[in-house]
């Protein structure tokens, strides 16, 4: 145990030690550089990885939800303002983006073993993945559709009225896009039933 001790001892002196070759100034300042080199190089890869192309690089997202978009509001509409993958799928902010992002790295599990690299294995998912997803913009109060759409900056005098009071109800009663918008990008899973149709 004492051993243990003196040997901690001289760790800590060497390295409160100041270093005979490099002074603090020139340690601090190439590690000052170091580190913004390390930082820009790892916002320019998270960057990267929000890029549309990024996104649709594997035929499984090529193929199947990314041909589905193309069909939607979001990718062509009147005003010509496109949302793309990365606006409805990752937060705005580091430190949800970061959450987020180590979520996403469980997709890769699922490009390696070929969980849905058919077509028809992605359809046998579709409702896994699409509940999942649900489920994530749901606890998150549908931050990302936020994002674009809020309730505060809808107008009664553009809005269809119908469309208006709906979106104020649901305001009022704290519900989420999500909770009526599902399938506004995607199909929705043959097995989704609507719960106000049922």
């Amino acid at each position: 145990m004492e051993k243990k001790q003196s040997l901690l001892k001289c760790a800590w002196g060497f390295l409160k030690t100041p270093s005979a070759k490099y002074s603090v100034l020139g340690i601090g300042t190439l590690s000052f550089i170091v580190g913004i080199i390390f930082w820009g190089g790892f916002n320019t890869a998270m960057e990267a990885t929000n890029k549309l192309e990024f996104c649709i690089s594997c035929h499984e997202m090529y193929d199947n939800v990314y041909q589905e978009y193309k069909t939607t509001i979001h990718y062509s509409n009147r005003t010509g303002v496109r949302a793309i993958c990365s606006d409805c799928h990752v937060p705005k902010d580091w430190g949800h983006k970061m959450l987020r992002k180590i979520q996403a790295s469980q997709e890769i599990v699922g490009k390696l073993t070929g969980y849905v690299d058919t077509r028809e294995k992605f359809e046998s998912h579709r409702m896994e993945l699409a509940t999942h997803e649900w489920a994530r913009m749901k606890a998150s109060g549908s931050r990302e559709c936020r994002n674009c759409h809020d309730f505060e900056a809808m107008s009664g005098d553009i809005q269809k009225q119908t469309v208006y009071k709906k979106h104020m109800k649901a305001k009022d009663d704290g519900m989420t896009c999500i909770d009526c918008h599902k399938g506004i990008a995607h199909h929705l899973p043959k097995e989704y039933k609507d719960p106000d149709e049922e």
